[in-house]
């Protein structure tokens, strides 16, 4: 076909190529529409759903919101009944101070009699070891304050002759609660008594001169004029033994502390009663307990003044005395007296306690850790102690 037959065919072929080319632009722009009304849904979808997740988070929000008010709120009564529980607890301690429980041992007095005619007999009389410990006190190696809790007067204590680690603490001195810590880290990082486990015992003590010994407590209660001695079993909390102390018109032990009149005592040979009477209103006196039944084994007149004493202990047998004056100042033990005999008061050393806080309130030797538990003016301290044989003083 030559040159000018295609010339005459093109006019005849326009039309139809017109015709498809717009076909195809009129399919263009239907699937561009299309896709503009797939685009205009997908964002009329994106900012429903952004919207409603908006609404889900403000929601959220605020639901959290009225739980932290609510957990605030709940919080504060926890507090403010924990404060009433307090309250109503020092309120009770008040009561059963003024109207006492009536004793569940009913006291003997010809059986108290005989016990302080045998205690008499045996009084000053050299005591016979039993064992061949020979210790005394050389100086205080270390001190070490843990922390402050509690009142300005208390104790705090381990069992003297057991191997428990928990830490037995008397808040004041007069209370019926024994706040007890599991072992001395916890007492030492736990700053509130909700932490601890509570021993309600049945009568309240006075003082601060009780002691933990193998798995029991023995602590002092006021009746009237006289005092007891009550052995109370950690275990069971349970009253295992109670004994009149068979002292006639006690008096404080120590001039400082007005508010004890027995200080038990633990040391290697076992247990301890540091008291005094109108008898000789001077001196302190010493007996010698019997941990099983709470008899008073021996008795003996210390040489030992009770004026500016502010707490006692017994090592090996031997009483120590620590002194301070009314303007607190350093403490010192500056009075001994070895019931067997073996060191002399005047050949003791002078032991000085580094400078603290106050006055002791009470001073707990550890016999199997060979150091003092002391609260002074409710700073708990430990005393590290070193020691030396009494025939090298």
């Amino acid at each position: 076909m030559g040159p000018w037959r295609c010339l005459l065919l093109l006019p005849l072929l326009a039309p139809a190529l017109r015709a498809q080319q717009q076909q195809f632009m009129e399919y263009v722009e239907r699937r561009l529409t299309l896709l503009e009304e797939r685009i205009s849904q997908w964002h009329d979808q994106s900012s429903r759903y952004s919207t409603e997740l908006r609404d889900f988070k403000n929601q959220v929000l605020g639901m959290l919101e009225a739980a932290e008010k609510e957990r605030e709120a709940m919080r504060a009564e926890a507090e403010s009944a924990a404060v009433r529980v307090d309250r109503l607890e020092r309120e009770v301690d008040y009561l059963e101070t003024q109207n006492p429980a009536p004793p569940c041992v009913e006291v003997d007095e010809t059986l108290m009699d005989k016990q302080v005619a045998t205690a008499k007999q045996r009084k000053n009389e050299k005591y016979t070891k039993l064992t061949d410990c020979s210790d005394t006190i050389a100086s205080i190696r270390a001190m070490k304050i843990l922390k402050r809790f509690g009142s300005a007067s208390g104790l705090w204590t381990k069992d003297a002759a057991g191997s428990s680690e928990k830490i037995y603490v008397f808040d004041g001195t007069a209370n019926d609660t024994v706040y007890v810590f599991p072992r001395m880290r916890e007492f030492t990082l736990f700053s509130a008594t909700r932490k601890a486990a509570r021993i309600k015992l049945p009568y309240p003590w006075v003082g601060t001169g009780h002691l933990v010994y193998n798995g029991h407590l023995y602590y002092i209660r006021q009746q009237g004029l006289s005092f007891q001695v009550i052995k109370f079993n950690l275990a069971n909390k349970t009253v295992v033994d109670s004994s009149v102390f068979p002292a006639e018109e006690q008096i404080p032990v120590f001039g400082l502390s007005p508010s004890t009149y027995i200080e038990v005592s633990a040391d290697e040979e076992g247990l301890w009663a540091i008291y005094a009477t109108k008898e000789d209103e001077k001196n302190m006196c010493l007996a010698k307990l019997d941990p099983a039944s709470l008899d008073i084994e021996q008795m003996w007149d210390t040489p030992c003044p009770r004026e500016n004493a502010e707490g006692a202990f017994v090592v090996c047998g031997a009483l120590h005395v620590v002194y301070n004056t009314r303007l607190p100042s350093r403490a010192r033990v500056q009075c001994v007296f070895d019931v067997s005999g073996t060191l002399a008061p005047e050949d003791a050393s002078l032991v000085y306690f580094p400078k603290r806080y106050g006055s002791h309130s009470s001073l707990k030797y550890s016999p199997r850790e060979r150091q003092i538990y002391a609260w002074d003016d409710g700073y708990q301290i430990i005393y590290r102690m070193e020691m030396k044989k009494k025939l090298e003083v």
